[in-house]
C-alpha cells in the first residue's frame, strides 16, 4: 500500500505566499515594460535619438588667391586630426608605433607614450577608459589613407594557418578591433598652403585660427590674420554646411538614417592685379641689393601708371605665411604702405608740377642756386653740391635743393599746399591692405616761416612710398591720379566672375596733359645727364628722379643716415611700367642715384624683357656714338634748355 506526505498547512501558506509574489513581482515588471514601451515611448526614443544623433559641421573651403596670370598665391588643403583608442589596442602598441611613426613622421618611442591605456575613475564613481588620444594634428588626406591602408593591413604575428576555426574567428575580431584603434575626426581641418612661401608675402598676409567667441559656429576656424586674407576675409570664407547622422552603439555613423546633409559653400576666389613673375624678379633683386648695402629695410613697389594697377610690391626683410610666428613683427610689417618717411628730393616733381601748372614758372626759366648755400628768413639751406644759374629742368635733373625751394617761395604757400593734397599726400591711397597710413601733411597754419622753402626740398612731410609711386604714375598719365588696384577680380568655384573685373579710378585730374609732358621731359633730363644715370636703361628711355633724405636721429637731421630712393617711368613717352624703390639707411653709399636707382635699372631691364616690350632705342654704348635705333630713326639727343628768360 503506497503511502503520500502529508502536506501540512503552513506548507501551503507558503507556497501560496510564494506564489502570490510571483504574481506581483511578474505584473510590477509587466507594468514597467507597458510603462517602458507604451507610456514612455516617444520621450525615451527621443533620449536615445539624441544622444547617438551628432551634427557635424562642415567647414567651407577657403578660397584661393591667384596672381594675374592664374599662378597660385594662396590655397586651403582639407587635412585630418588623426587619433588613437587605448582601449582597443590590448598590448600592441608597440606595433602599431612601428608603422604609424615613418608615415606620421614621430618619434616611435612618443607614438608609444600616447597610445598608453588610462583609466580613472568620474565623479559618478564609474570607471572610464581613455578611448581618444590625439597623435597628430593636420594630417593630408593622402597621408590618412596610406594610414588606414596599413593599419588594415595590420598583422599581430600570429600564423593564421595553425588556427583553428575557432581560434580564427577570435583572432580576425581582435585584429578588426585592433586596425579600429586609430581613426581620424570627422570634420576635417583646413590648412592654409603658400606654394611660392616668402613670394609676394606682405601682399597675401597669413591666416591663423580664430580667436574671436563671437565667430559663427558654421564658419571655419581659419581666419585671416594680416594682409589681403584679413583684408578680404568676408568673401574668402565661405559659408559652412552641416550632417545630422544616427550613430550606432560602436560610434559607426548609419548612413541610411542621415536626414540632414547641407553642402559648405566654398569661399571665393580672389584674382589679383599681380604678377608672380615680376614679383620674384622685385624680391631677387632686392636680395642682392641687401646683401650689398645691408640696409635698415628695403622696398619696392611697381605700378601700371595708365591703369593704376599693382605689378609687384615687396619689402625686406620678409617672412615667410607658411610659419609667420616664425618671423619678428618687424619682419612682418608692409612698409610700403605703413612706414613713413621724409620723402628728399622726390617730392621736387610736386612743387615743379605745381608751379608749371599754375603758369608762374617755365622749364626755361634761370634761378639763382647760390653756389650752395641759400639764406632765407634767417636759415641757411644748402645743396649737396654747389650749382649756380639752373633752370628749372635743370632744378630736377641736378636735384637743387635751393631751385626747389625758390620754386616753391614762387608759387606761395597756399598753392603749395594745394598741389600737396592734390598729389594725394595726407590721404591714404585706398589699396585694398591693411595698415595703410595718411602720412603727415601740416595745414599752413601750422608751417613754420621756413617751411615753404623746406617743404620742396622734401622735408617736414611724411610719406609712403606707395604714395609717392601713385604721384610719379600721375605725371606719367597725363596728370590724372588714379587709385591703386590690387584686386582684378573675385569668382566662384567654377570661375564665373563675380561682380565684375576693377576699373581704373581717376582720383582727380592734377595737371594738365601739357604740364605733364613738361614734367616728362624733366625727368628725362635727370636720368640723361642728372643724378639718376645710373637708371639709364638699354633701349628705353627712363624718366625719373633721385631721392636722398636725410633721417632725424636725437631731434637733428643726420649727416650720415639717410632715406635713398629713385622712382621712374619707362618707356618715358609711353610708360607701361612705374617703379619705386626706397632704402632706409644703406651702410654702401648714400645717394639715391648711386643705391637706389642701380636696382630700379636692373629690375626694369628684366622686367621689360618679361613683359615683352618692343625696343625703342638703341643699347647705352650704340647711342652715345650716335648709332641708329631699331625704328630707323636717330636717336634723341640729350635734352637742352634754351637760353634763360629771367632769374631769382
Amino acid at each position: 500500500m503506497n503511502s503520500f506526505p502529508v502536506v501540512s498547512s503552513s506548507q501551503y501558506r507558503r507556497l501560496a505566499a510564494l506564489t502570490a509574489l510571483l504574481i506581483a513581482a511578474f505584473a510590477g515588471l509587466g507594468y514597467r515594460l507597458v510603462d517602458l514601451q507604451v507610456t514612455q515611448h516617444d520621450r525615451l526614443a527621443d533620449l536615445v535619438s539624441s544622444e547617438r544623433q551628432r551634427t557635424l559641421v562642415r567647414p567651407p573651403r577657403r578660397g584661393a588667391i591667384y596672381d594675374a596670370r592664374r599662378n597660385v598665391l594662396a590655397t586651403s588643403l582639407f587635412v585630418k586630426t588623426v587619433f588613437a583608442d587605448p582601449s582597443q589596442m590590448g598590448t600592441n602598441q608597440a606595433a602599431i608605433a612601428r608603422l604609424l611613426a615613418p608615415l606620421l613622421r614621430l618619434d616611435e618611442s612618443r607614438l608609444v607614450e600616447l597610445m598608453q591605456p588610462r583609466a580613472w575613475v568620474d565623479a559618478q564613481g564609474e570607471r572610464k577608459e581613455l578611448r581618444y588620444a590625439v597623435l597628430k594634428k593636420k594630417v593630408p588626406l593622402e597621408e590618412w589613407q596610406e594610414i588606414r591602408k596599413v593599419m588594415q593591413g595590420l598583422s599581430l604575428g600570429v600564423d593564421e594557418s595553425k588556427l583553428t576555426r575557432s581560434e580564427l574567428r577570435k583572432y580576425l575580431t581582435e585584429k578588426r578591433r585592433v586596425g579600429n584603434s586609430i581613426g581620424a575626426d570627422p570634420v576635417d581641418d583646413q590648412v592654409r598652403v603658400y606654394p611660392n612661401g616668402p613670394l609676394a608675402a606682405h601682399v597675401l598676409g597669413f591666416t591663423g585660427v580664430s580667436d574671436s567667441t563671437n565667430r559663427n559656429p558654421w564658419s571655419s576656424d581659419l581666419v585671416g590674420k594680416d594682409g589681403l586674407e584679413l583684408r578680404l576675409d568676408g568673401i574668402l570664407i565661405g559659408a559652412g554646411g552641416w550632417q545630422r547622422i544616427l550613430q550606432d552603439v560602436r560610434g559607426a555613423e548609419l548612413v541610411a538614417h542621415r536626414d540632414q546633409d547641407v553642402a559648405p559653400r566654398a569661399g571665393l576666389n580672389v584674382v589679383l592685379t599681380l604678377d608672380a613673375g615680376l614679383q620674384a624678379i622685385v624680391e631677387s633683386e632686392l636680395a642682392e641689393a641687401w646683401a650689398k648695402h645691408t640696409p635698415n629695410s628695403l622696398s619696392a613697389v611697381m605700378v601700371r601708371p595708365t591703369t593704376g594697377e599693382i605689378l609687384a610690391l615687396a619689402s625686406l626683410p620678409n617672412f615667410d605665411p607658411n610659419a609667420p610666428g616664425d618671423a619678428t613683427a618687424d619682419s612682418r610689417r608692409n612698409r610700403v604702405i605703413c612706414d613713413l618717411a621724409e620723402p628728399g628730393s622726390t617730392f621736387k616733381i610736386v612743387v615743379v608740377s605745381g608751379a608749371l601748372n599754375e603758369g608762374v614758372v617755365s622749364l626755361e626759366d634761370v634761378f639763382d642756386c647760390e653756389n650752395g648755400r641759400f639764406q632765407f628768413r634767417g636759415q641757411t639751406l644748402g645743396d649737396h653740391h654747389p650749382n649756380g644759374a639752373l633752370t628749372v629742368e635743370n632744378i630736377i635733373a641736378k636735384s637743387s635743393n635751393i631751385g626747389a625751394a625758390k620754386v616753391g617761395i614762387r608759387l606761395g604757400e597756399s598753392l603749395l599746399y594745394h598741389y600737396m593734397r592734390s598729389f594725394g599726400f595726407g590721404d591714404r591711397t585706398g589699396i585694398p591692405l591693411p595698415g595703410e597710413v595718411r602720412g603727415i601733411v601740416h595745414p599752413t597754419n601750422r608751417w613754420s616761416k621756413i617751411s615753404v622753402a623746406w617743404i620742396p626740398m622734401g622735408h617736414e612731410v611724411a610719406v609712403t612710398p606707395l604714395q609717392m609711386v601713385m604721384a610719379m604714375s600721375a605725371l606719367a598719365n597725363g596728370g590724372r591720379l588714379l587709385r591703386p588696384i590690387l584686386v582684378d577680380h573675385v569668382e566662384d568655384e567654377q570661375g564665373r566672375l563675380i561682380g565684375g573685373r576693377a576699373q581704373p579710378v581717376v582720383v582727380r585730374q592734377i595737371l594738365g596733359e601739357a604740364t605733364a609732358q613738361k614734367m616728362v621731359r624733366a625727368l628725362k633730363t635727370a636720368v640723361l645727364t642728372g643724378t639718376g644715370k645710373q637708371a639709364q636703361l638699354d633701349y628705353y628711355p627712363v624718366a625719373g628722379k633721385t631721392g636722398t633724405a636725410q633721417k632725424i636721429k636725437d631731434g637733428v637731421y643726420s649727416h650720415s643716415a639717410y632715406f635713398a630712393s629713385f622712382i621712374g617711368f619707362f618707356p618715358a613717352d609711353d610708360p607701361k611700367v612705374c617703379l619705386a624703390v626706397v632704402m632706409d639707411e644703406p651702410k654702401k653709399g648714400s645717394y639715391g642715384g648711386e643705391t637706389a636707382a642701380p636696382v630700379f635699372q636692373k629690375i626694369a631691364t628684366r622686367a621689360a624683357g618679361y613683359l615683352g616690350i618692343p625696343p625703342i632705342l638703341p643699347p647705352l654704348e650704340a647711342r652715345s656714338s650716335g648709332a641708329e635705333p631699331s625704328t630707323g630713326k636717330v636717336a634723341a639727343a640729350p635734352l637742352t634748355s634754351p637760353p634763360a628768360r629771367r632769374t631769382l
